[in-house]
Formats: structure tokens, C-alpha cells, sequence
């Protein structure tokens, strides 16, 4: 790690000071990161993609000297014990995580963390479902994996399964921590590309999980699931021009029945699926080139400009005009 870094990661904020003088909690969010609608239906703090309004993934260091509340998220989160320890409650489960230690949260799990101390430096990395890419999962199917099934889980939309979290303790000469320890690095120092270099690593850091910690015993998703997969390759390398009928002959299967089985597996229709990754991408134009809006709206397949304004906004809570 980076001394200057872990110097400046060690200089308490003045959340934490306050949170010293008292031991008690310090709110350090703005009142629009957490959404309130979800808050009172879960009854306890949903945190919102607010992290996300000029980012892919974020970054931060956990305040020390005080309970975190427990609270759940819209987002995948990783906790990585920088220095130190923690415990943490995720879904009334005490867990103890030490230096190297890394706990991969669930979308929607729920969880606290107790009071650390001044020599713990806990890292949370935050990070979408859209930052997975489909590309990297199909490349890892065959790996036998936990993780893999864990992040097809947020892709595919299984519901069903009962996995919340899973934890990656340290082991000797690992790749992990160190690519863990540059995401950091790249995140603080705030240099040119940092948010593509970082999301780069975090597809490292996933193929590092995959390849260091591997699953025990027979493993195998479905036919139906294999061919949600590949469906979703198409989608994210086609989307301009892919459709569902051309995808149907191209897998020998009849249109409807493959409608029916994406559904079924993905949770989203093909027309849902499609249409988001084309907001991906023309997301991606607009906020990183001056291309015109219209422009974009053809080379990601959107003809309908009334339909694109609509579903941009809904998707991104903004106007494309206001992403530029």
C-alpha cells in the first residue's frame, strides 16, 4: 500500500472525531442517499445509488469510534479489512473479519458494523450490477465457483437462493490483496482514468477470486440458465441490432418458448434487457464524448426519441442533457 495513502487513510475526519468524543453514531450521508420510500418498507436505512452520480464503483474508508446502524443497500458492496478488524452483523450472523480479510455482500443484504477501533481501516468498495460484465461471467463458467454463481445471481435475477454474503480470508502471497490494495490506491490519488483503471482491477479482482478460492464438489447451472447466459452475451455485444427472433434461430429454438425461458431466468423480459444495456451504453457516450444525443441514440439501435428520453430518465433519474 501506498504510504501516502495509508498515512492519509489513518487521519481521523471530523465525523470521527465526534464520534470518539461521544461513542455514538454520526450521520455522514446527506438525507438523499438514503431512500426513504424502501427505508419505511423495510423499516431501517436502504442507502441509494446516490454513490454512484459520478462514478462506476466508490470508494470509501469506514468511519471508526462508533456502531455503524444496520442497514441494507441497492448496490453489491465489499468490505476489505485494509488494518485491523471488524465485526460485523449480516443478517443476524456475527461475523469477525482481520487484516486481508474480504466479505462480498449481497444486493439487498442486511447488515451492521460494530464500533471499530483507531488502528482498524476497514474499506468499503461499492459497486452495480452493470459494472459485472457479462463477457467476464461466461469466461468464467466452467471455474466451478461460488463466486461465479453468486455474480450470475445479480445478473440472471435468482431470487430464490438463500446466499447473502460470502467471505475470502487472507492467504499467504495473494494476488487478491494486492489488486485490492491498487483499487484503493488508484481511487485516493485521483489520477487521470482512474475510473477505468479501476473498474479493469475489479474485473482482476473477480477472476482472482474465482481462480484462489475454488468450490468443492460438483457444480453446474442448468441448461436453461447456460442459455440465459449466452442470450445476455449477444445482448451485450449486439445490442444495437440483436432481436429475439434472429437470437431464436440462432439457437434452434422457437421465439416464444425462448421469451418465455429468459423470463424465467433473467426475471426481465428480452425487450427490458435489451433496451437497458442500450442505455448503458449511450450513458457511457454521453458523459465521456461530445457525440450528439441523437447520434447516440442510433449507434446504440434507440430510434424513438420520446422512448429514449423517457427510459433514460427512469433508469438514471436525470436527463441525458444533464449527464453531459
Amino acid at each position: 500500500m501506498n504510504t501516502r495513502i495509508l498515512n492519509f487513510l489513518k487521519q481521523p475526519t471530523l465525523i470521527e472525531e465526534k464520534q470518539k468524543a461521544s461513542h455514538r453514531f454520526v450521520e455522514d450521508m446527506p438525507p438523499y442517499a438514503i431512500n426513504q420510500e424502501l427505508s419505511q418498507k423495510e423499516h431501517g436505512r436502504v442507502l441509494s445509488n446516490y454513490f454512484f452520480r459520478n462514478k462506476d464503483i466508490y470508494i470509501s474508508r469506514h468511519n471508526r469510534y462508533a456502531d455503524y446502524p444496520t442497514h441494507t443497500h441497492t448496490f453489491l458492496e465489499m468490505n476489505y479489512m485494509l488494518q485491523g478488524s471488524a465485526t460485523e452483523i449480516v443478517d443476524g450472523k456475527q461475523i469477525t473479519l482481520n487484516t486481508g480479510d474480504l466479505l462480498l455482500l449481497d444486493n439487498g443484504s442486511t447488515h451492521s458494523i460494530k464500533a471499530l477501533g483507531e488502528d482498524d481501516l476497514l474499506i468499503n468498495i461499492l459497486f452495480r450490477t452493470k459494472n459485472i460484465s457479462i463477457s467476464l461471467l461466461n469466461d468464467l463458467r466452467r471455474s466451478n465457483n461460488l463466486l461465479y454463481d453468486f455474480l450470475l445471481d445479480q445478473v440472471v435475477g435468482d431470487q430464490e437462493k438463500n446466499r447473502d454474503y460470502l467471505i475470502f480470508t487472507k492467504k499467504r502471497d495473494n494476488d487478491v490483496r494486492d489488486t485490492l490494495d491498487r483499487i484503493t490506491e488508484e481511487y485516493y490519488l485521483k489520477r487521470d482514468f482512474s475510473n477505468s483503471i479501476i473498474k479493469s482491477y475489479l474485473s482482476i479482482l473477480l477472476v482472482q477470486l474465482v481462480r484462489e478460492y475454488p468450490l468443492t464438489g460438483p457444480h453446474q447451472s442448468s441448461k436453461t440458465r447456460l442459455l440465459a447466459i449466452k442470450i445476455l452475451k449477444a445482448v451485450a455485444e449486439e445490442y444495437k441490432t440483436i432481436s429475439l427472433s434472429e437470437l431464436a434461430e440462432r439457437f434452434n429454438y422457437n421465439k416464444n418458448y425462448l421469451s418465455n425461458i429468459f423470463k424465467d431466468e433473467v426475471g426481465q423480459t428480452f425487450s427490458e434487457v435489451l433496451t437497458r444495456q442500450r442505455l448503458i451504453q449511450a450513458h457511457t457516450l454521453i458523459t465521456s464524448t461530445s457525440v450528439p444525443i441523437t447520434t447516440i441514440m442510433e449507434q446504440v439501435g434507440i430510434t424513438n426519441k420520446t422512448f429514449f428520453y423517457k427510459k433514460y430518465k427512469k433508469y438514471y433519474h436525470s436527463a441525458p442533457s444533464a449527464d453531459r
